[in-house]
């Protein structure tokens, strides 16, 4: 039984206002296109699993979903009708991977990384979904694939880099392991990234053609990235 040695607590309260501000940068300043783009919010929770001779063997997600896309996707499925935002066994198992239907090379909006290298995850596996006040709470597992992973140097970060969605890490980040391991979390520079894009978008005029040319991929430079260092055997 692996015991958890490490437990990084929920960060500081979500950046809403500053993604919020984002979402009017755009609406703003690109053309009408870029106003029906859906945007989502989650709160992100990790769990590495670590194996007693020090290797990454899986990543366990949690994914709370902002209020707003709960209530829409419970209202789709015909799930929770007595509206007390809690749901049965049989209507969690029914939800239970509505988000894990991933297309082919979907990085699951997760890139964890060892010595600077990518590592590959399977896709989602052990999907659950429940409800906590009227939001969505779902986890899948994802284990690591090919070679061994030294889990001395690890890097993750969730993002969506289209900014889709918004992912924030506010739920717990552990370590299962029986060694004693070490996580550190780097938060983004919000303001600065904000005003480098605001830079950005002044530069654009009514005639930007989205057709030629993309929306910067900003998703990655607003993203925590959780380091965790784990003893070798």
């Amino acid at each position: 039984m692996l015991s958890q040695k490490c437990v990084v607590a929920a960060g500081p309260k979500p950046y809403l206002s500053h993604m919020r501000w984002i979402l009017t940068l755009f609406t703003f300043c690109l053309p009408v296109p870029v106003l029906a783009h859906p945007h989502v919010f989650i709160d992100t929770g990790l769990e590495f699993i670590v194996d007693d001779a020090g290797n990454l063997t899986h990543v366990r997600v949690t994914w709370a979903y902002d209020e707003l896309y709960s209530l829409f996707e419970l209202e789709d499925r015909k799930l929770d009708q007595d509206g007390d935002g809690i749901l049965s066994e049989s209507e969690q198992a029914f939800l239970a991977g509505f988000d894990a239907q991933w297309i082919e090379g979907y990085n699951g909006d997760l890139v964890v990384r060892a010595d600077g290298q990518i590592i590959p995850l399977s896709g989602p596996m052990e999907p659950t979904a429940t409800t906590d006040n009227g939001r969505i709470v779902s986890t899948h597992l994802r284990a690591v694939e090919g070679e061994p992973v030294a889990a001395a140097a690890l890097s993750a970060k969730a993002f969506d880099e289209t900014y889709y969605t918004a992912y924030e890490v506010t739920r717990p980040v552990t370590v299962s392991s029986n060694l004693t391991c070490q996580i550190e979390r780097t938060d983004p520079d919000i303001d600065g990234q904000l005003a480098q894009m605001r830079a950005f978008l002044l530069t654009l005029d009514a005639n930007y053609d989205l057709g030629e040319n993309d929306i910067p991929l900003v998703g990655e430079s607003f993203a925590t990235e959780i380091r965790v260092s784990c003893p070798s055997t």
